[in-house]
């Protein structure tokens, strides 16, 4: 298992480097200057060449991704040059809130996605048809569609949920959960619906094969049978999905802070493109990095505690 972590961390690292001046050469090949952000459409040539230069934002690009590798591997990710601000303290007073979004939408999933698609499969029939046909056409609807009339009825008619904003856990429980209710949901009911559609897959694969016929004509339980030999064989799969599933999320927290107006790393993100900051954005490339490799990191630990083989391979 140690060395699955190591191997997973040493490839890490060229993979940060890589995405990180990636990032850092599309941020440049943007439309615009960070001047011209600053400035605005009105300032004459010669102060925004002045500007640039006091910023720095002349130099050659090579030279200014590696002053900005340089201050990284130090634990310093820079300075927000629209703000002033550390890039590490304009990240972290976002975080919270893209993090909420993602981990608690990411639970749902699990819950509904997983549970459905095993009632799905073990009863069968018109039931388990019938969930598939609704979970397709689930997955199949726009999530800001499903957003915008969630808000519509829920936010605006019946006044249920905020529509947008965001209230800390500290400020008030109560408000920090409904806050979240609107975009929890419609960031998670798509994704359910994929993870149902492939639980009942796995989980009816698992139950045609001759080891789970044998067991039920050696009389176990069929309870039994379900949840120790057919969920644990279907589990790998299915928790490759569900990793899968959170790195997409990632992605949908940012549409999500857009319609329900939430200050997280999402929006901060179209701020910061929008005015060339690209210290923030360079910070926030190696945040989303760094999560998809945590994740995978977690899958291949749990499906090593699943199955001892893949840590053996």
């Amino acid at each position: 298992m140690l060395g699955v972590v190591v191997r997973r961390v040493l490839l890490a690292i060229p993979l940060m480097l890589v995405i990180s001046l990636v990032v850092f050469v599309l941020g440049s090949l943007a439309p615009g200057s960070l001047a011209e952000s600053i400035l605005g459409r009105g300032a004459t040539l010669e102060k925004i060449k002045e500007l640039n230069a006091t910023l720095g934002a002349d130099r050659p690009l090579l030279v200014q991704y590696f002053t900005w590798l340089k201050g990284a591997v130090q634990g310093d990710l820079g300075t927000s040059i629209v703000s002033g601000r550390p890039v590490t303290d304009v990240l972290a007073a976002r975080m919270p809130i893209t993090l909420s979004l993602a981990v608690i939408a990411l639970l749902l999933i699990i819950v509904l996605g997983v549970a459905v698609g095993m009632v799905a499969a073990v009863r069968g029939g018109a039931l388990g048809r019938g969930v598939e046909i609704v979970a397709v056409l689930i997955r199949g609807l726009p999530s800001f569609w499903i957003a915008m009339i969630a808000a519509l009825i829920f936010g605006v008619n019946l006044r249920w949920f905020p529509v947008s904003g965001y209230v800390t856990f500290g400020d008030s429980p109560s408000g920090w959960a409904t806050s979240l209710v609107l975009p929890v949901t419609v960031l998670g009911l798509g994704e359910s619906a994929l993870v149902a559609i492939v639980t009942r897959a796995e989980m009816l694969a698992a139950m045609r094969s001759d080891y789970v016929r044998s067991l039920r004509a050696n009389g176990y339980p069929w309870k039994r049978i379900v949840f120790k030999h057919i969920a644990k064989n279907a589990a790998g799969p299915i928790l490759t999905m569900v990793s899968l599933v959170f790195v997409g999320l990632l992605g949908g927290t940012i549409l999500m802070e857009q319609i329900f107006g939430m200050p997280g790393l999402g929006t901060q993100m179209v701020l910061s493109t929008g005015t060339h900051d690209l210290p923030v954005i360079q910070g926030l490339a190696v945040f989303y990095t760094a999560m998809v490799i945590v994740v995978f990191l977690i899958t291949d630990i749990t499906h090593g505690l699943l199955n001892p083989k893949v840590v053996a391979r």
